[in-house]
């Protein structure tokens, strides 16, 4: 049986940022063996996981990139220029602890003239990663331009929650997982993807979508809350009230077909639900929704708060929920 916290443990240890996802694919593609007729990793990544069925297909997707910074400079002191992979915040990253692919670690620092600047001023442009080089020669034997570093910090659970860098999107794969383990039977013709590339542009849900076509496709990933001081956001949805149903982000307007079969699902099961309006920011359902001739698209949201920090916070009750609903939505007759 698949434990949410510790799948969502293993599979953060094996994260890496957009384009890099490999060592994260194998270990979803080797999970997901037992539970399904079919597993492939196609050409750009993506892990397709496929339940033969009667039905209509049905693709459901979580992306198991992350946000990640790539070196792009070594200057003559040893410090590290970068590049965000993905969307940052910069002034978010100033005293932050990163890691190296080698494990090397580094804090990101801001530069003397740029300290001043209000916060929503800074640029990436203005931060470095200090890795305690003492000149550039020393650096260039400890890294290489193109390398890439992440957030520094282990999942921990506090209270019903669990605090990581990595939430989004891991978490989702997580109860993507379970749902596919908890699906017996159904009459739909189910592909359960772990999709690449997500943070960059929606890449590897657009192939797969395209590959597959589905009739419907439910995306799994978190949403914004509304419930604490850090979010200006005017949102309905909060930690802890069940999963959020996508009326609309800024990439898509979810489909009135998806968004109906979602809430049928939800209450002729006993699952409390969070209608959800996001004003920025988008995910994998439009990729599926605009593939081909377009496909009929939903998502299901896991609310989050400070997404994109290194410490995102979610509920587990709520990520065991998504997993419900996206297993009885699954099932049902589309």
């Amino acid at each position: 049986m698949i434990d949410l916290f510790d799948t969502f443990v293993q599979l953060q240890q094996a994260a890496r940022p957009s384009g890099l996802e490999s060592p994260c694919a194998k270990l979803l593609a080797q999970w997901a063996a037992p539970l399904c007729d079919e597993v492939a990793i196609d050409p750009l990544g993506n892990v397709i996981c496929h339940k033969k069925g009667p039905g209509k297909k049905l693709m459901m997707v979580a992306h198991m990139d992350v946000i990640g910074l790539l070196v792009t400079h070594i200057d003559e002191q040893g410090f590290l220029r970068f590049a965000c992979i993905g969307g940052f915040t910069p002034y978010r990253l100033i005293g932050t602890r990163v890691r190296l692919e080698s494990g090397l670690c580094g804090c990101v620092c801001c530069d003397e003239k740029a300290v001043a600047k209000p916060a929503g001023q800074v640029k990436a442009g203005d931060l470095y990663i200090d890795i305690g080089a003492k000149g550039r020669e020393e650096a260039q034997k400890l890294v290489q331009i193109g390398d890439v570093a992440m957030y520094e910090g282990d999942p921990v659970q506090v209270n019903g929650k669990v605090i990581s860098p990595y939430c989004d999107d891991l978490i989702a794969c997580a109860a993507l997982l379970k749902a596919m383990e908890l699906v017996e039977n159904s009459e739909n013709d189910l592909y359960f993807v772990f999709a690449v590339q997500e943070e960059v542009g929606l890449r590897g849900a657009q192939v797969a979508s395209y590959g597959i076509e589905p009739d419907y496709g439910y995306c799994m990933d978190v949403t914004r809350t509304g419930d604490c001081p850090a979010e200006k956001a005017k949102m309905v949805v909060a930690l802890g009230k069940g999963p959020a149903i996508k009326i609309k982000d800024s990439s898509l307007l979810c489909n009135p077909q998806a968004v109906a079969a979602l809430r049928r699902a939800a209450e002729e099961n006993g699952i409390a639900y969070q209608d959800e309006v996001l004003t920025a920011g988008g995910t994998d359902s439009a990729a599926m929704q605009q593939s081909k001739a377009g496909v009929l698209a939903g998502c299901i949201s896991i609310p989050c708060r400070y997404i994109h920090s290194p410490n995102e916070m979610v509920s587990l009750q709520d990520v065991e929920q998504c997993a419900r609903l996206m297993a009885l939505a699954a099932g049902q007759a589309l």
